[in-house]
């Protein structure tokens, strides 16, 4: 079946609740879909950030339930009919799936017709490595191989250069040029407010604000919200 998916930059917008910014779009992908599986892998508390997007979904009319590192882990993917990957640190979240045999679980699901939905974290590990992640590694993965649910790589949370700063430190589009010296994988970066939604093998940018796609070689594209990604990258 076609992959369907919400890739988000972030689960909140300043100013804003939970999800707040990107409900709508989350309802239009679902559609008649009413079960989800949260999985909560990317912070400390799991049960915590577990009851939080229970909450907010039930909200909407969705029934939830927490994805768990164990056997009744993989009953509620099969139960599923989408998933959210909540945002926290990408490495923790990568290790508990390589770890407990759930990423490719995940993968499964995606290709018999589970939605997947991710914000931060949660959007990078559907890119085939998670080596444009913005976390430190705390923890350490088998390897940073991740779902590869998209042929290229995300950046969440994108910051653009700040003229007036007397930070010496590297840009954000430094370090993504630096791993394009070493990778020939494009990056889309995603500000703050903007996702990716793919239908099957189409790619659009969704959202309030523009992203930037960087590739090996050339210079680095702006799109805009509502543009078409397909063959850009």
């Amino acid at each position: 079946m076609a992959r369907r998916m919400l890739l988000i930059s972030n689960s909140t917008m300043h100013g804003e609740g939970y999800l707040d910014h990107c409900m709508a779009e989350i309802k239009d992908i679902l559609g008649e879909r009413r079960r989800i599986a949260f999985v909560p892998f990317a912070l400390f508390d799991r049960a915590g950030y577990a009851a939080k997007a229970g909450q907010r979904f039930e909200r909407e009319g969705y029934d939830v339930r927490a994805l768990t590192a164990d056997a009744q882990g993989l009953a509620t993917l099969n139960w599923a009919e989408a998933a959210f990957v909540g945002g926290g640190n990408t490495f923790r979240l990568l290790k508990t799936l390589q770890d407990s045999g759930l990423l490719e679980a995940i993968r499964r699901r995606v290709d018999e017709g589970m939605v997947y939905m991710g914000a931060s974290a949660g959007s990078n590990i559907a890119a085939p490595t998670i080596k444009t992640t913005n976390d430190m590694p705390i923890v350490q993965p088998q390897s940073f191989e991740a779902l590869g649910l998209v042929p290229f790589q995300i950046n969440p949370h994108y910051i653009d250069a700040v003229p007036s700063s007397t930070q010496m430190g590297e840009t954000r589009e430094q370090r993504l040029l630096e791993f394009l010296e070493e990778n020939e994988t494009a990056v889309v970066a995603l500000r703050e407010g903007a996702w990716i939604r793919v239908e099957g093998e189409r790619f659009s940018l969704g959202g309030a604000h523009a992203a930037r796609v960087l590739r090996r070689g050339s210079a680095a594209e702006e799109l805009r919200p509502g543009q078409d990604l397909t063959g850009t990258v």
